[in-house]
């Protein structure tokens, strides 16, 4: 449970505190610039953070609904089709941060001086809502995927990997702000960025896993080579090390295959033309 409640509690970390980075970026904004409507906009910003909340409870509610109709194989089926899922979502929220994140802020800023100067209250409450309905959608996907592919999970213990998260993140969201000149935003993102991208891998390695387990992938050889005895997967450490990584000490031909695939598909993305274009622009 180690490693599944490390999972769980960096996702809940990291995309709380980029939820709470928006309504942050909104609230503040407003506080500068709404001056006799600040009520009122604040009004409309807070429905839609609660709205969005709504938005992304509903969506899992939606996914354990399905989860509930299915039974025997089905459900392995779906499990490992939402955790590969999760794994693809991780992997596109990623590459939309690095397009996208460098213009965040002024992008949020522009919606809501648009909103304010037009009396645009919808336009407000729709920017809070789409913006924390994003996250906590991403979230709510990113967990079942997690919490689907650990067979002994616990309710008790996913709760508390929960709070943990959500501690963590109002915790690192005042940190950065009171040490902002010696620890900018952009480092966060990045750093995080990467040690999504290894959870990415885990939940593809972990769904890999599972589909040759049922007989629907071919692992195209036995073990080909062994490193249990420098970092066993089944033990303490090294369990925490595949659950954040997607490590696998005695790896078959087609774990290695499908995640050195990943692993280039991540460089490719990253460094593609386009996107270089888009973060040098202005």
């Amino acid at each position: 449970m180690t490693a599944l409640f490390g999972q769980v509690a960096f996702v809940v970390w990291r995309e709380s505190t980029e939820a709470i980075l928006v309504v942050g970026i909104l609230q503040g904004w407003l506080a500068h610039h709404a001056d006799a409507k600040a009520a009122t906009a604040r009004y409309f910003l807070w429905a839609g953070v609660v709205a969005g909340l709504g938005g992304a409870l509903l969506l899992a509610g939606i996914i354990l609904f399905l989860e509930s109709l299915l039974d025997g194989e089905r459900a392995d089926y779906f499990q490992i089709g939402m955790a590969a899922l999760a794994a693809l979502l991780i992997l596109q929220m990623v590459v939309w941060m690095h397009r996208q994140g460098r213009g965040l802020k002024q992008h949020l800023e522009r919606g809501a001086e648009r909103a304010l100067t037009a009396g645009n209250w919808a336009g407000l409450f729709l920017l809070a809502a789409i913006a924390v309905m994003r996250e906590g959608s991403e979230t709510v996907v990113f967990l079942y995927g997690l919490l689907a592919s650990a067979r002994q999970a616990t309710f008790p213990a996913a709760l508390a990997a929960v709070a943990a998260g959500f501690a963590s993140a109002a915790a690192s969201y005042w940190l950065i702000h009171v040490a902002a000149k010696r620890f900018p935003w952009k480092v966060f993102f990045r750093v995080s960025e990467v040690l999504l991208l290894f959870l990415a891998g885990s939940l593809l390695m972990t769904a890999l896993d599972r589909a040759i387990g049922l007989e629907l992938v071919p692992p195209l050889s036995r073990a080909v080579w062994d490193t249990s005895w420098l970092l066993d997967d089944t033990g303490r450490l090294g369990g925490l090390v595949a659950g954040m990584t997607g490590y696998r000490a005695r790896p078959e031909l087609a774990t290695i295959l499908v995640y050195a695939i990943y692993w280039i598909a991540v460089l490719a993305l990253l460094r593609s033309p386009r996107l270089h274009r888009m973060q040098s622009s202005p």
